[in-house]
């Protein structure tokens, strides 16, 4: 009977305390794997986005100055092209962006950072910012706004 009684005590005592530690362990190992995964997605919409403006180089999507001579339907594929931009761009703030962020979350919200001020340099996708943003997540649009200005 002592046997048992110490046992168990063996077991409250280290048992416990260490499977409470491998559970929150797991459980942040897993939330990261699961950011990690979000991030990963994100990561290739974007690369969908790529091969969708590269489909359409007569929109010079990629020049920084603005394109000159666009025919009502080019104007519209611009839009609609810029359009899907706008929304993974507000995707990846709402699903990646914090306050105070640990320096990995930040390692990967700066990448999309970097994209957004990119495209808010280029002068067609600007001029039509204040259409594409309308009725976006009012956060995300100041937080673009912040961006293009400052340039």
């Amino acid at each position: 009977m002592q046997t048992w009684e110490l046992m168990s005590y063996v077991v409250t005592v280290i048992g416990l305390p260490l499977a409470i530690f491998v559970f929150i362990y797991e459980q942040l190992k897993e939330r990261e794997n699961e950011e990690e995964e979000v991030y990963q997605l994100l990561s290739d919409n974007y690369q969908d986005f790529l091969k969708v403006s590269l489909e359409n180089p007569d929109l010079r999507l990629f020049s920084m100055e603005k394109t000159p001579d666009l025919t009502d339907e080019q104007r519209e594929r611009m839009f609609i092209i810029f359009t899907m931009l706008i929304s993974l761009f507000e995707r990846a703030y709402l699903l990646l962006y914090e306050e105070n962020m640990s320096s990995k979350k930040l390692r990967r919200w700066r990448s999309w950072e970097d994209y957004m001020r990119e495209w808010c340099q280029r002068a067609d996708f600007r001029e039509q910012l204040p259409v594409l943003i309308r009725g976006e997540d009012p956060e995300f649009i100041e937080y673009l706004q912040m961006l293009e200005s400052q340039g």
